[in-house]
């Protein structure tokens, strides 16, 4: 055998070792870790394919983030991971972490009308968005959010302005992230959408006492006129909502706690309006308290079946009391016969 031959034979078989070993370092460091549970990782921003890879290494997800990057080039797979939470779990293929990271989670949330904040954050830390607490802080805090909104911000407490919805609140976005979408929400359909409500806060106070008392869409106006009676005649507005959002329960009161609970939100014990809103009103309610029903109503009862019946005189709102307490008892005695 000539020289030359020779010499080509001698490169191809270390050609052939080099790719072999390659081919080995490859499959060894793009094999996948030991199967472990899975976990939610969050990005905060948009990132390089590289750079999460980097984190999944840290985390314990990939073997090697140097060789699943070379491994992303050769699959021509996205090199941007989108602002997002991601579920993955010790033991996944390469592919599949790839296929995950191109999907955010979306989590639909629903926060009712009829939530206070601190009840709200208990269903955010059901939903493992945020903890209740972190939720809470910063509701406590407006002034963090002060160069984020353009409409005037209450000074102790975002209770109010917190603008129920169904939202998408993906596990780890973190409270700031829920507060800041809730506040631009408001911004649009209140702030906006309501032609900027002069004398705010006391609006949304009103409609905050109005969306915790009515179920109706017709009798919310109706409610706010009594409200705005009884205030222009120096009664106590007695709602019950208040003493609820004060003692941070919803339960049915007992007579003597009427009297008894010693709180700013007893409206029964204290003039005037609570020191903030009670819950988050929508912009049906908010409405309502931008333009009260003109009548000469000074109370209402809820009745069972949803509605409420108004009065103008102590008289005929004890007449309405006691049809509630008869429609009451007729309604728990259907109830035992459908159960016997």
């Amino acid at each position: 055998m000539n020289r030359r031959p020779r010499i080509i034979l001698i490169v191809c078989v270390f050609l052939a070792v080099d790719l072999i070993l390659v081919s080995v370092w490859f499959k060894t460091r793009l094999a996948p870790k030991p199967n472990g549970e899975p976990k939610l990782i969050r990005f905060e921003s948009r990132t390089s394919l590289e750079r999460a890879l980097g984190r999944l290494q840290t985390e314990g997800f990939v073997t090697d983030s140097f060789a699943a990057h070379l491994f992303s080039r050769l699959e021509r797979t996205p090199q941007t991971v989108q602002t997002g939470t991601y579920e993955l779990r010790p033991g996944m293929e390469l592919g599949e972490i790839f296929r995950v990271l191109q999907k955010p989670i979306r989590q639909m949330v629903r926060m009712p009308e009829t939530n206070w904040a601190r009840r709200s954050a208990n269903l955010l830390a059901k939903a493992n968005v945020c903890t209740a607490a972190e939720y809470m802080a910063l509701v406590n805090n407006p002034s963090a959010f002060k160069d984020v909104v353009n409409f005037p911000l209450p000074e102790r407490s975002l209770e109010g302005y917190l603008y129920p919805d169904t939202y998408d609140f993906p596990p780890l976005l973190g409270a700031r992230g829920v507060i800041i979408r809730q506040l631009a929400n408001f911004e649009k359909r209140v702030w906006q959408g309501l032609d900027q409500p002069k004398n705010l806060h006391r609006v949304i106070t009103v409609a905050s006492l109005v969306e915790l008392e009515v179920k109706e869409d017709n009798e919310r106006p109706i409610v706010a006129g009594v409200i705005e009676n009884r205030l222009a005649k120096g009664m106590r507005l007695q709602i019950d909502a208040a003493i609820n959002y004060g003692i941070q329960k919803w339960r049915p009161l007992l007579r003597s706690e009427y009297k008894s609970i010693d709180s700013p939100y007893n409206l029964y014990r204290n003039d005037g309006l609570p020191p903030t809103p009670i819950c988050s009103p929508t912009v049906e309610s908010i409405q309502a308290a931008l333009k009260p029903a003109q009548h000469s109503y000074l109370y209402y009862v809820a009745m069972p079946t949803g509605e409420s019946r108004f009065a103008a005189t102590i008289e005929q709102h004890n007449v309405n009391f006691r049809a509630r307490k008869t429609a009451q008892r007729a309604l728990r005695q259907l109830r035992q016969g459908l159960t016997e």
